[in-house]
């Protein structure tokens, strides 16, 4: 059976489903397609496939023009012209979860956020675990990308998809394969980027290899889903760990009189034994901020305590107290109080130059500030507009403004290029930059 849909795989006539049209499942999305691949894409966000039905893009820094191929395009003079397609694939997005069966393979790439009690949640990949279930059928392939423990896949997934009789390795295959996005990165995209995959058996990481083969640089076959699982949080509790210890590092050199970015400048030109780490106002994105407290909550099953990773956690969830008690001291120094003082936050999103807002540090400024009797402002080129988020619904409906002289404080909370070009101090206003964009040092400028 797996040798069959590996030959469907490799002759590009293997049906491809991809659950999830966000950060991670339409770059997928589109690579399969670019592959050859019939693909259709899955999403419970109407908004997300109409938008893809009519061409439109959703997330910025996604180039979905490979997706448009053969469609018809209005021109300049107001007439219909059709490009040729050179391909047999195509792609259709859709809110009917039923055309699952249709699938050959199907791909999982659902977020896996945080309980507020910082605990994970799996109901997004349990769902949508179940709602595969009710279309499961015999030599399906079944890959999880979303971040997780190890165990999600072998344990908890398979659990739900053998409900029905059906066994995994034997009448449909299972695998993990991390996903490993950083978007806009303009290095790195999703087919030049090493893929690790782990089966449940022999036969299930065959077939899941075969897929991703299709359209990644190389595949890293790896002994099981657990190991596969384990890679993901390695490789983001490295970056978390690194990053606390350039917080805690700014926070003592900023009462040494030192300046953290320079040292770190200094210290990279050491061509071995150094990485570069910078610090920030927090953490940001899906990936950093939350994978570790995976880890952390299924450690406590073995009865380990995962006293590093947790401690990280802590120095970083502090960083926004820290840049509030900057902004403090600027007002101060100004004559000014933090109570009714208006402050424009640059930067919304959690990474230059994309309008990815998740888990965003400015969010937390932001609330820190008005909870102060501030009356708080932000500007983003990429983010027009505040959408509703779990946690911050409250800002929801909020619009970028421009920026002006007419606030006591500017707050940099994301390094945009855009900000890097502006003469600040033609404001005369304080500015607490907590990314070390600003180059022409004055007076009235602070380093967060």
């Amino acid at each position: 059976m797996s040798q069959s849909l590996i030959k469907k795989i490799t002759g590009r006539s293997a049906r491809i489903g991809v659950i999830g049209l966000g950060y991670v499942g339409l770059p997928l999305v589109i690579e399969f397609f670019k592959s050859g691949f019939d693909v259709t894409g899955f999403d419970v966000d109407a908004r997300k496939v109409k938008a893809l039905s009519k061409g439109e893009r959703y997330i910025k820094h996604v180039d979905i023009s490979p997706l448009l191929v053969g469609r018809s395009e209005k021109v300049a003079a107001g007439k219909e012209k059709k490009q040729p397609n050179p391909r047999s694939g195509s792609f259709r997005p859709t809110t009917d979860f039923a055309r699952l069966e249709e699938m050959d393979c199907i791909i999982i790439c659902v977020p896996t956020p945080l309980t507020k009690y910082r605990e994970p949640d799996l109901s997004y990949v349990l769902e949508t675990t179940k709602t595969i279930a009710r279309h499961l059928r015999k030599g399906q392939l079944i890959v999880l990308e979303s971040t997780t423990y190890p165990g999600t896949t072998d344990e908890d997934m398979r659990a739900v998809l053998e409900e029905n009789g059906l066994k995994a390795g034997k009448d449909f295959f299972l695998a993990f394969s991390p996903e490993r996005e950083d978007p806009n990165n303009r290095e790195y995209r999703t087919g030049t980027i090493p893929k690790v995959v782990g089966g449940y058996t022999k036969k299930c990481l065959a077939a899941a290899v075969a897929l991703y083969d299709t359209i990644v640089v190389k595949t890293i076959p790896v002994s099981s889903t657990r190991v596969a699982e384990a890679t993901k949080l390695i490789e983001n509790i490295y970056r978390s760990v690194n990053i606390a210890l350039v917080n805690e590092l700014k926070v003592l050199f900023d009462r040494m009189g030192i300046d953290i970015w320079e040292a770190i400048d200094a210290a990279k030109t050491k061509p071995f034994g150094f990485q570069a780490f910078y610090p920030g106002p927090g953490l940001g994105g899906h990936c950093i901020p939350i994978d570790p407290f995976y880890l952390t909550w299924k450690a406590r099953e073995y009865g380990f305590s995962t006293r590093f990773i947790e401690l990280a956690g802590e120095i970083n969830t502090s960083m926004p107290d820290y840049v509030v008690s900057k902004v403090v001291i600027a007002l101060n120094d100004a004559k000014k109080h933090v109570k009714g003082a208006k402050i424009l936050i640059l930067g919304l999103s959690y990474k230059a130059n994309v309008d990815d807002d998740r888990e965003s540090p400015a969010y937390r400024l932001m609330e820190k500030l008005e909870d102060m009797g501030a009356k708080v402002s932000y500007n983003d080129p990429h983010i027009p507009i505040i959408k509703p988020t779990r946690e911050f619904a409250k800002f929801a409906g909020r619009k970028s403004v421009e920026i002006t002289g007419d606030y006591d404080l500017f707050l940099i909370a994301t390094a945009h290029d855009s900000y890097r070009k502006l003469d600040f101090a033609v404001f005369g206003k304080p500015v607490v930059d907590t990314r070390s964009i600003v180059q022409e040092k004055f007076d009235l400028l602070y380093k967060a």
